[in-house]
């Protein structure tokens, strides 16, 4: 790929549609917004599904467990694919099979089912990866951070617009006379997938892996590398410290803000006491700051790469990271609700704008294995998911069991009051771990180094894209 760049965009001027590389811009995000927002599509009826399906409290935690680690096994297998066939056909291929399973757990009948579907689901978690590999692409080193933040940040939107959308897709389908209201969450999932399926279609016509064309026809004419002496192998890339310590800080940013987002409604509740709309709408702002503070992560670290060169990058990703785990910390002992708001909104800007940064430095670890190191850094997201929302279901489900058992033969109100208390205080305590590590591996983040070499080869290829923009 680095024939292709001096051919990068140095600017992310959004409404420029004749540009290639802003018409990919716009068509990944809206790709990557629709895969999540298919992705987390059932969140919003969990209640209609677990009365439906008899799911018991564990199936229940399970199906959100299996719902984020089939994402890990794919966005590890897409980024090494997006390398070899480019990302044009790996998002075309991923938008169509993973609208599949999207389809098909509208037609569930068993817990089992339910549980499958929402495994094979989390593959289209993989979208991600795709999306941050084709802005890589896209895009010069001047503005590649803010780029690749903004494009998955907008797509993260789709993963709270599901809360207004699907209840407005319930909805429509109702007043049509589709379906009642019992079964409009699996009328409501279908339309989702076949609206994947129709963006796969949209994906292979309208967009190209590169600004000079897909790689299958720049590989016919030698510009890109067709023999295993050229590439770069994967296993070369696993042995890249840098690349586990990035996977590890997105475990610690993307990983977190996904737990704690699928948690955060009953902890609001069990907590302050909220309802259940009141606590909705808050999660739904926080998940809608990806509008602005994933694209301010990878803005300050494109800022701060050219004060201080790449390892300038690396400077605002511990920096942002430990403030990401002190706002956590601190959250999880608040209970007075104002102020616990205040802290969830820092909490929320800050996890966001450490994704963001994180994937201003990915690009320059191994600009010949974009794909793969993203697909790494991308599933450890996935992996940091699983093990928080591990760890507080263990917390969790043992203290409500303690509670139980304590208030037995107590009335119904009282053992639930006496569960809701148990399990505020146990997430509270694992928010509080969660926190800490994450502190923890902010410090580790410096550890990142780069070469002289590397410093200067992106130095090289900023001044060429700038020379390139001005002679436009």
């Amino acid at each position: 790929m680095s024939n292709l760049k001096i051919q990068k965009a140095t600017k992310l001027s959004l409404f420029n549609f004749s540009n290639v590389s802003i018409k990919t811009f716009w068509i990944t995000s809206i790709a990557f917004f629709l895969c999540f927002f298919a992705w987390f599509g059932i969140v919003p009826f969990m209640p209609d599904v677990v009365r439906d399906l008899g799911l018991t409290p564990d199936q229940k935690w399970n199906s959100i467990i299996l719902a984020v680690t089939g994402t890990v096994f794919a966005r590890l297998i897409i980024g090494k694919l997006c390398d070899k066939y480019g990302p044009r056909l790996c998002y075309t291929w991923l938008l169509m099979l993973g609208a599949i399973p999207v389809i098909l757990i509208g037609f569930v009948q068993t817990p089992l089912q339910f549980l499958i579907c929402r495994l094979f689901i989390g593959f289209i978690g993989a979208s991600f990866v795709i999306t941050q590999v084709h802005t890589s692409i896209m895009f010069a080193p001047n503005i590649v951070g803010t780029a690749n933040a903004t494009s998955a940040g907008w797509g993260n939107l789709g993963g709270g617009a599901n809360r207004l959308g699907m209840p407005i897709i319930a909805a429509a389908v109702i007043s049509f006379g589709l379906a009642d209201e019992a079964n409009a969450w699996r009328y409501s999932m279908i339309i989702a997938g076949v609206i994947c399926f129709l963006m796969g279609i949209v994906y292979y016509f309208f967009t190209k892996d590169t600004p000079n064309g897909n790689f299958k026809e720049l590989k016919e004419i030698g510009e890109l590398p067709t023999t295993k002496k050229d590439q770069i192998g994967f296993l070369e890339v696993l042995k890249d410290y840098r690349v586990w310590i990035l996977f590890f800080v997105y475990a610690a940013s993307f990983g977190i803000e996904l737990t704690v987002y699928g948690t955060m409604d009953d902890y609001l509740q069990n907590t302050f006491q909220l309802t259940r709309i009141t606590a909705g709408n808050i999660v739904l702002s926080f998940a809608l700051m990806n509008i602005f503070a994933r694209t301010l992560g990878g803005f300050f670290g494109d800022k701060f790469g050219k004060l201080k060169g790449l390892q300038g990058r690396v400077l605002f990703l511990a920096i942002i990271l430990a403030i990401e785990g002190i706002m956590l910390t601190t959250f999880s002992s608040i209970t007075i609700l104002p102020v616990a708001i205040i802290f969830l909104i820092l909490f929320s800007l800050s996890v966001q704008m450490a994704e963001g940064a994180t994937f201003s430095v990915v690009p320059f670890i191994n600009k010949k294995a974009i794909g793969s190191i993203s697909g790494i850094v991308g599933a450890g997201g996935n992996v940091g998911a699983f093990l928080a929302a591990m760890l507080l279901k263990s917390k969790s489900a043992v203290a409500e069991k303690v509670a139980i058992a304590a208030n037995e033969g107590s009335s119904i109100e009282v053992i639930e009051t006496a569960q809701s208390a148990a399990s505020s205080l146990a997430v509270s305590n694992g928010y509080l771990l969660i926190g800490i590590i994450i502190i923890i591996t902010s410090a580790t983040a410096l550890t990142i180094k780069f070469s002289t070499q590397e410093e200067e080869e992106s130095l090289e290829e900023l001044k060429n894209s700038l020379e390139l923009s001005l002679d436009k």
